[in-house]
């Protein structure tokens, strides 16, 4: 080799005084990014030489690894790799030339910027981010071309390098980083391997820290998904998210047009601690971490998906603002939509037994997205199921319906909660009519939205007016039937109305098959929905406007009401007003709460009849 020339001196070629404390102002926050930025590019190195020695045929064929070692004496980080190398030339162009207009502008621009670590993204600044952590950064490098000579670059952190030839037998770039004193943490291997973990964990080359590989270069989502067991997709999702239970099902993605997209998506089983407020999957560029919350690449309502997307067409600073404004990000939202309704209807037609396991975990999502998306709509409506009261654990609306044909109108009877309405579910049952339960909060709007959807079904809760139509037969029969039960059904009606002076307040008096139930509330399906409606959204929180109007049904068969009328008879007007407050606040029991007042005169009653029954005994 010819004898080495003196160090070339000279100043990088940008428009501004000094860069690096504008850089190390503004990327401070996210200066971990410097190590992605450097693998990334030996990486990029190593493709390189990969492609040429693929087109000239140049047998160089030993592994390609980057290696990143630590010497704490020396207080030096350095990545290293053994990909195309860079000639003295190459680092002038590529190292020495920083375009930039002026710093006040660059300062300007950007100082009202959140992701600070975007900078990079929009300047090329990849390189330079090593001056986040460094006060003094080497390049040594040796081109992969023939005769090529070694470079030696160093930079103290200004606009000043010095660049000289150097004696390098091995082929590749080194950059060593002179760290900071107050940057020593990135001298910890067990630092610098949970940066490379989190930011170079699937990179197609070996990452090697101290030797040992640290990452995992085959990524699951770039294999065919008919080579991969349901273990290994567990297994990957475990990877991802370690102290997670199993997912309910996932989706692998392989997309080549109109762009390029990659990746498999998880549902994961939901807890409460679950932040549905942040977008949970991980964003990668050519397999290149950029982000773990990108809620723009997903619909809202699929907010609770976990996995990892690769998009080689984003840039790998990708900015919140990008994002915003890409028209292709669109175009991945409704290719993720679509590909979740698919999978959504694949599950239900395959097994309905075991779709209605994972159906209490994907339900409130599946019908939220029905609500915001009609593309997803029409592709899951005939897919969704209901907890019912029938001989079925479940049923779709289009099922019930069909059953219910014979019986009544294009109605669906439904309670929204199981235990308070049972004895109006009860009552259904033994009429032979089906119960959905719908107890979710979602649902009193989903309920709205398929009525919007078809006009000729309506949603009737069991405590509303529709009980009409079960007595409509029973009504016939006391309406034709004899005086004395006319006269029974217009004492008790007087009777009630005299002694619950409630403001609101509409008695009704019926004869039940199922004696059992005294008394039932009965509240109109419109009016109530209002009533809810108007209380979400904060103009009635008193839980008694809710009952403004509502309707007590007196069972004339119950053996309590008729116990009421012979007290009646025999002019214990008193005895017989009790039972009828008691019969109104059971019925009221089952559909809100007291406060400390009624709840107190709730229970002395009930004491007193307690007392009364013993005397009689």
């Amino acid at each position: 080799m010819s004898e080495h020339k003196a160090p070339e001196k000279g100043t990088i070629s940008i428009h501004t005084e000094n860069i690096f404390p504008i850089i190390k102002k503004w990327l401070y926050s996210e200066k971990e990014i410097f190590l992605r930025e450097l693998v990334s590019n030996a990486v990029d190195a190593i493709t390189k030489l990969q492609h040429v020695n693929l087109v000239e045929g140049l047998q160089l064929s030993e592994d390609y690894v980057v290696d990143i070692s630590v010497d704490k004496t020396a207080g030096t980080l350095t990545i290293k790799d053994n990909g195309i190398g860079m000639t003295a030339d190459e680092i002038r162009k590529y190292i020495n030339q920083v375009a930039f207009s002026s710093a006040e502008e660059f300062v300007e621009k950007f100082k009202g910027l959140e992701d600070k670590n975007q900078i990079i993204g929009h300047f090329g600044l990849g390189f330079y981010s090593s001056f986040m952590v460094a006060q003094k950064v080497e390049i040594r490098s040796l081109s992969y071309q023939k005769d090529a000579v070694g470079a030696h670059w160093t930079c103290a952190g200004n606009t000043s390098y010095e660049l000289e030839e150097i004696d390098k037998k091995d082929r590749g770039t080194e950059v060593i980083l002179h760290l900071e004193e107050t940057e020593k943490e990135y001298l910890d291997p067990v630092k610098v391997r949970e940066v490379v973990k989190r930011y170079c964990n699937f990179l197609p080359v070996t990452i090697r820290l101290a030797g040992d590989q640290v990452n995992d270069s085959q990524p699951l989502w770039n294999q065919s998904a008919t080579e991969i067991t349901e273990e290994q997709y567990k297994e990957f999702y475990s990877k991802l998210y370690p102290f997670a239970d199993e997912p309910l099902f996932w989706i692998h993605l392989n997309v080549d047009f109109p762009f390029n997209l990659k990746g498999i998506l998880y549902f994961p089983r939901l807890t409460t601690e679950f932040d549905v407020a942040k977008s949970h999957i991980k964003l990668f560029c050519n397999q290149v971490f950029v982000s773990d919350n990108c809620p723009e690449l997903i619909p809202e309502f699929l907010t609770p998906l976990q996995g990892c997307l690769d998009a080689p067409d984003l840039p790998l600073n990708v900015s919140r603002s990008y994002l915003q404004n890409e028209p292709q990000v669109r175009k991945i939202r409704e290719v993720i939509t679509s590909r979740v309704a698919g999978k959504i209807c694949d599950l239900a037609r395959q097994d309905r037994v075991a779709f209605s396991k994972i159906w209490e975990d994907i339900h409130t999502f599946v019908k939220f997205g029905m609500l915001r998306d009609d593309k997803f709509y029409d592709k899951v409506k005939e897919q969704v199921i209901f907890r019912t009261t029938g001989e079925e654990d479940y049923t779709t609306l289009n099922e019930y319906l069909l059953r219910a044909a014979a019986k009544h109108d294009k109605k669906v009877y439904y309670a929204n909660d199981e235990a308070a309405q049972a004895t109006y579910i009860k009552l259904f049952k033994g009429q032979g009519i089906e119960v959905l339960l719908l107890d979710a909060l979602i649902d009193s709007h989903f309920i709205q939205f398929l009525e919007m959807k078809n006009s000729e079904i309506k949603f009737e809760r069991v405590d509303s007016d529709v009980t009409e139509n079960l007595l409509e037969e029973e009504r016939k029969i006391q309406l034709a039937g004899p005086d004395e039960q006319k006269l029974q059904t217009q004492q008790v009606k007087e009777l009630f109305e005299g002694v619950l002076k409630t403001s609101g307040l509409s008695i009704r008096v019926e004869s039940l098959k199922n004696d059992d139930v005294s008394g039932m509330i009965l509240l109109a399906e419109q009016t109530r929905r209002f009533k809810e409606m108007t209380r979400m959204m904060g103009k009635g929180d008193d839980m008694s406007d809710m009952f403004a109007e509502h309707t007590l049904m007196v069972n004339l068969k119950s053996p309590v009401v008729q116990n009421i009328l012979k007290l009646q008879n025999a002019k214990r007007e008193g005895d017989a007003a009790m039972l009828a407050e008691q019969v109104y606040d059971l019925a009221m029991l089952s559909q809100r709460s007291f406060d400390k007042e009624r709840m107190e005169a709730f229970l002395s009653r009930s004491n007193k009849i307690l007392e009364k029954l013993g005397v009689m005994g």
